[in-house]
């Protein structure tokens, strides 16, 4: 099946009667739009593959990403995630750890030539899309990587990180995390920092910073900024989400929120039967590892509903409007605490549907799940090749 416009409308009603709907994009004929971009804006999965032990080319008991997976679920690009520990490393051992991760993801590319192709832009995005292969780009997750050091920016740029999270679970030297409680904001090198992001064309992602340092960089950058992946505070009170007022701004910039589907940051209540299982079950499943622990809870608290995760798309598109919402799923970062209907990227569709369900047009569809995505990396891109040319 060839998913044109017309029929990836047909596809997104049939997945909302409940049925099916597996089939991989594949190239348009000559002179014919390609299917729809549907965009994943952040996996975590190169953590399941750098040790060799997980083959993406085939459908996997664990995780949630894998290709035929992604072709279930339509997608034509994921930034995977380049994530170090930023309290286990010391930032000069982030950066060859997160060298070392880059190394996995390309040599993972380079096995898959008929399915994957590694990205670094818009266009070509587009251009793999076209080809019936789906993108990989870099997401860089976390500022501790950069050594407070432009140079090492420059290169994991020059590597094809087309983001960086300004911060992750701790502050850095120059940026203020939303894991702290200082809620710091950036320094002046901070400032600098998102000036040459935005020299360079990369996309300053604030998901994980403190309220301070966002207003800072909405106040710093020059180009769009993202939330690679958060989701929205007034349904849910965990601080790695974004107020209205960060919506709106990151809206007025240009900029994207991409909706992170983590039961925690998704639902209050999940969060209190979470923390009561955890407190009266301290051993069940802890023999069998992380999985079988997390199975064992979500067996016994239930999964937050599909619902739910559609009621944060619904608000973020209410406050920031529709050009400003994308997919940032969080797949293998959050330990498999996914809603119900969207445990994997091949259930993709189910968002789909139901964002038809709740009276949003095909073409509105279409934004949120890729093109919103593709349109902000080609502003950043435009940006930067404006000041150049400046």
């Amino acid at each position: 099946m060839n998913l044109t416009r017309r029929r990836w409308a047909s596809g997104i009603a049939v997945a909302a009667l409940g049925c099916s709907k597996s089939e991989a994009p594949e190239p348009g004929r000559a002179g014919e739009p390609g299917p729809p971009h549907v965009i994943d804006l952040h996996c975590d999965t190169p953590m399941l593959f750098r040790d060799g032990s997980f083959d993406l080319g085939v459908r996997n008991d664990r995780g949630e990403v894998d290709i035929p997976r992604m072709r279930a679920g339509s997608v034509t690009a994921v930034f995977f995630s380049v994530y170090t520990s930023a309290t286990r490393n010391t930032e000069l051992e982030a950066v060859q750890e997160a060298l070392e991760i880059i190394d996995s993801i390309r040599r993972t590319v380079e096995l898959h030539p008929d399915d994957l192709v590694f990205a670094v832009s818009a266009e070509e995005i587009r251009a793999a899309r076209d080809s019936g292969r789906i993108a990989i780009l870099l997401g860089i997750e976390g500022g501790h990587m950069i050594n407070s050091s432009l140079a090492v920016l420059r290169s994991l740029y020059a590597l094809g990180g087309r983001y960086l999270t300004l911060t992750h679970s701790k502050e850095t030297p120059w940026a203020g995390s939303s894991g702290s409680d200082s809620d710091t904001g950036l320094t002046d090198f901070g400032r600098e920092v998102v000036a040459e992001m935005n020299r360079l064309g990369m996309m300053v992602d604030i998901s994980h910073v403190s309220d301070r340092t966002f207003w800072d960089v909405v106040e710093s950058s020059q180009a769009p900024i993202i939330a690679s992946h958060s989701s929205a505070r007034a349904l849910a009170s965990h601080r790695r989400n974004m107020t209205d007022e960060m919506i709106r701004a990151t809206a007025d910039t240009g900029g994207v929120v991409h909706i992170n589907y983590y039961n925690t940051f998704l639902d209050d209540n999940y969060v209190q039967r979470s923390r009561q299982w955890e407190a009266e079950n301290p051993d069940t499943g802890k023999s069998g590892g992380r999985d079988a622990r997390t199975k064992a809870k979500l067996a016994a608290i239930g999964r937050t509903s599909l619902e739910t995760l559609l009621d944060h798309f619904e608000h973020a598109v209410r406050i920031g409007g529709i050009e400003a919402v994308g997919m940032g799923s969080d797949f293998d970062g959050v330990d498999g605490e996914l809603p119900e209907g969207v445990e994997d990227i091949a259930m993709i569709p189910n968002i789909a549907a139901g964002l038809v369900r709740r009276g949003f047009s095909s073409g509105d569809v279409e934004r949120i799940l890729g093109t919103n995505s593709l349109r902000v990396l080609q502003d950043v891109e435009t940006a930067a090749a404006s000041r150049a040319q400046g």
